[in-house]
């Protein structure tokens, strides 16, 4: 990705160079070990081919400075790979939930299915109501199973290990205003290889003009 972001800035910087200084001053983050899985047949999610055709939804937990939980919605349009919403709140019920994604929508637009786990905020008459209402398939993914929702699992490994646990979140304003910096950088600032090289906003700008040729190496059209 700083390979990208150099590329990106106008410098011609060797990917081998910018690998070894990038070892020698230690920029690695400290990744979290993965738990090893038994070896299974995989079948891979195909990538919708536009936005706000499947948004993947779940919830990820930290603490503020006082002990108390920090919940926080996060929204991944799975066709993109933008960071539609992250929504850093002490709790979030049902009826919560769904005032939070009606502000989501007013501003980006509904999407036609959502993918989610089978947690009580994204089954209960709130949700299953509202998703009714405005025409919106709920996708629920099996109990156990969350590689059926691997996009957003993606995603929550990285606003993990490069945001809420680089961070001492002093109060809930303090975690919002800190995680919504880095989901627009994620989505305005980072490129990303498997998208040639394009930040995620400008992918969905030029996957909306349907003008996009993918290299053969690419990952854009699976997980």
């Amino acid at each position: 990705m700083i390979h990208l972001k150099l590329r990106q800035a106008g410098e011609i910087v060797n990917y081998k160079r910018a690998e070894r200084r990038y070892a020698l001053e230690k920029l690695h983050i400290r990744r979290r070990r993965r738990k090893k899985i038994p070896a299974s047949e995989r079948q891979p999610l195909v990538r919708p081919g536009s936005a706000n055709e499947v948004w993947s939804m779940d919830f990820v937990f930290d603490q503020v400075a006082s002990g108390r939980t920090l919940k926080c919605l996060v929204v991944v349009d799975d066709a993109t790979h933008e960071a539609v919403a992250i929504v850093p709140e002490h709790t979030i019920g049902g009826d919560h939930l769904t005032r939070i994604l009606d502000g989501i929508c007013s501003q980006r637009g509904k999407p036609s299915i959502i993918r989610s786990d089978n947690g009580k905020e994204f089954t209960g008459r709130a949700m299953l109501t509202w998703a009714h209402r405005h025409g919106i398939a709920l996708l629920l993914i099996e109990p156990g199973k969350p590689n059926q929702n691997a996009y957003v699992e993606s995603f929550n490994g990285r606003l993990r290990d490069e945001c809420l646990n680089e961070h001492w979140f002093t109060s809930l304003l303090h975690a919002r205003s800190l995680i919504e910096a880095w989901r627009r950088e994620y989505n305005d600032e980072r490129p990303k290889k498997s998208l040639c090289g394009l930040t995620p906003a400008q992918y969905a700008k030029t996957l909306a003009g349907k003008i996009i040729t993918m290299p053969e190496d690419s990952k854009a059209l699976r997980y």
